[in-house]
């Protein structure tokens, strides 16, 4: 139960920033004018990178929210500076509504990366502070649970170990194609939706146990 109160109080303050941020990026959306059916479905076709920006953040928003969510699965434990990195962490959460707005009106503008650099510079920071987040707990298991299954641990540790490097290659691609871009991190978010591949136990260990059992049905 301790245990429980450590984090509960986190959980619950995060899980309303996320749900602030991913409703915010919707304000973007405006109705359109009073126009003829013809028209109305040329405004619909000039909203296109609108959607697009909406889907790409939500898909971001929604994966942090479920990855942050796996986390405390195992982060059992608080301390100030856990709490300020998850203060860092929904800092930048909060702020992917404004680079998504300007990107949904210059993503296909000529010449007009600053959008999609300043949108990948966040995502860079995001990575950064979630990997900082999970490093702080997981190290030498300092906030986690008592019985903290290891090898999910590995396995979470291993997915995250790159992933400001991924957004800092989508970071270069918008010099050269902000809708490229854009669509690695759509593809990002998919990548950290999916569950860390769990490590396989030692063949040594696993040859071991063999051993042990042969010797058992032999005696």
């Amino acid at each position: 139960m301790d245990e429980e109160k450590g984090t509960g109080r986190i959980e619950a303050f995060s899980d309303g920033v996320f749900a602030v941020a991913i409703t915010l990026l919707v304000l973007s959306f405006q109705p359109p004018p009073n126009t003829e059916s013809g028209d109305l479905l040329l405004w619909f076709r000039d909203q296109l990178p609108n959607f697009f920006a909406f889907v790409t953040s939500f898909a971001t928003i929604g994966v942090m929210w479920i990855n942050h969510h796996r986390l405390f699965t195992h982060i059992k434990k608080a301390d100030t500076v856990l709490m300020a990195l998850n203060l860092l962490l929904l800092l930048v959460i909060v702020f992917i509504p404004y680079p998504t707005d300007l990107v949904a009106r210059y993503i296909l503008l000529p010449n007009q990366h600053v959008a999609v650099l300043l949108y990948c510079g966040t995502s860079i920071v995001m990575a950064v502070a979630f990997s900082l987040l999970w490093r702080y707990a997981a190290k030498e298991n300092r906030l986690l649970g008592e019985n903290v299954n290891q090898r999910e641990v590995q396995a979470i540790t291993d997915q995250y170990r790159f992933g400001p490097l991924f957004y800092i290659v989508s970071f270069g691609l918008a010099f050269i194609s902000a809708p490229a871009s854009m669509v690695v991190n759509l593809l990002l978010a998919v990548f950290f939706a999916l569950p860390g591949r769990k490590p396989r136990k030692p063949a040594v260990a696993s040859a071991s146990t063999d051993s042990s059992n042969e010797i058992s049905s032999l005696q």
